[in-house]
């Protein structure tokens, strides 16, 4: 198991019970003892987890602790704060029981990230390789140290625009950024996003885990097997993503307006581009319209392709989304098998029904 802050193990190794926000002096403001869990949940073989899984998956860490907050498709956070004291056992300890048992029961492998807010956790968890922890320690020594030599576009609620921003300014690390006085980066990105910056550069993040919240995006990747120049395998593939997510939406109840399309090339750049959507919808025909079209916009030649990834965003109940009746028989007979699909899926698995383009 790999580890940062050395010193702020010792407390926890004891099953001692963990601090709240802002009550442990040695921590700082927004840095506590480390009592937020992310977990990064991949299956053995490589293919997605799907919903009935990450529901399963979801109740199991439901059994260490009522905080949990999904962020689908393979990530939930947790607040352990009252598990230390239950379970008499550590963050790591607590961490190591969750590996165990989601390896038992579902053969699914995790990575968890383990610090005192939700941010730091997500970006331990991150860098983890699946199978490894890695912990931030609570003392600002152990929180510099994690920070100050990452890009600042790694840090969380840092955009692509901001980010470039930062960049012309010199600001390319969390460290710089952390060190710039805090009027500078209130005139560079606005009054609340340049004291939100600075904060998150400080290690403070003042977010709460929130048990069930929705979330506002669900995302999901296909990475190739080796660099991809072919279009046709490009867009095999986003039709799998689409796929996956109108799925898992219409399982939820929900609805997206906007598609966010990420390609990451061989030498390890990334194209986004996103599309709003003319209706709220989890049709997947339509996410694979809207996905088809941003591909194409990118107008890649020869692109060698490492991992094409889908968003879709500004999540809604499906209840209170209007939806324009088209009068196209073909359109109503392609939701019509849909259903049919979602019910097919829902009854054998994910992997029972599927298109012949991506059975082929």
């Amino acid at each position: 198991m790999t580890g940062h802050g050395a010193t702020g193990q010792r407390g926890a190794a004891a099953g001692q019970p963990a601090a709240g926000p802002g009550t442990a002096p040695a921590a700082g403001p927004g840095v506590a003892a480390a009592t937020v869990l992310c977990v990064r949940l991949r299956r053995l073989d490589g293919e997605p987890l799907g919903a009935p899984l990450y529901t399963g998956l979801l109740e199991l860490l439901g059994e260490l602790t009522p905080l949990v907050q999904p962020a689908p498709p393979d990530t939930a956070l947790l607040d352990v704060r009252g598990a230390l004291r239950y379970f008499g056992r550590s963050a790591p300890e607590l961490a190591a029981l969750i590996r165990v048992r989601a390896l038992a029961r579902y053969g699914v492998d995790c990575a968890i990230g383990i610090a005192g807010n939700p941010m730091l956790a997500r970006m331990a968890a991150a860098g983890a390789p699946c199978g490894r922890t890695v912990r931030v320690g609570p003392d600002p020594g152990a929180v510099r140290e994690f920070l100050d030599r990452r890009p600042v576009a790694a840090l969380h609620g840092v955009g692509p625009k901001a980010a470039r921003t930062l960049c012309a300014y010199g600001l390319d690390s969390v460290g710089r950024v952390a060190a710039a006085p805090p009027a500078v980066l209130r005139r560079l990105l606005g009054a609340r996003t340049g004291r939100e910056v600075h904060e998150r550069a400080l290690g403070i993040d003042r977010t709460p885990v929130r048990p069930g919240a929705a979330a506002r995006s669900l995302a999901a990747e296909r990475p190739f097997a080796r660099d991809e120049l072919d279009p046709v395998r490009h867009r095999r593939a986003l039709l799998s993503l689409t796929e996956e997510l109108g799925a898992l939406l219409r399982a939820r109840g929900q609805v997206c307006r906007a598609v966010s399309l990420t390609v990451r090339c061989a030498d390890r750049t990334g194209l986004t581009r996103t599309r709003t959507l003319a209706e709220p919808t989890a049709h997947s025909a339509d996410l694979t319209a809207a996905a088809y079209a941003l591909y194409a916009a990118l107008g890649l030649q020869r692109a060698r392709v490492r991992a094409l990834s889908l968003r879709v965003e500004e999540l809604a109940p499906a209840e209170r989304a209007a939806h324009q009746l088209s009068f196209d028989p073909e359109d109503e007979k392609a939701r019509r098998l849909e259903a049919v699909a979602d019910r097919v899926r829902a009854r054998f698995g994910p992997h029972a029904i599927a298109r012949g383009t991506l059975a082929a």
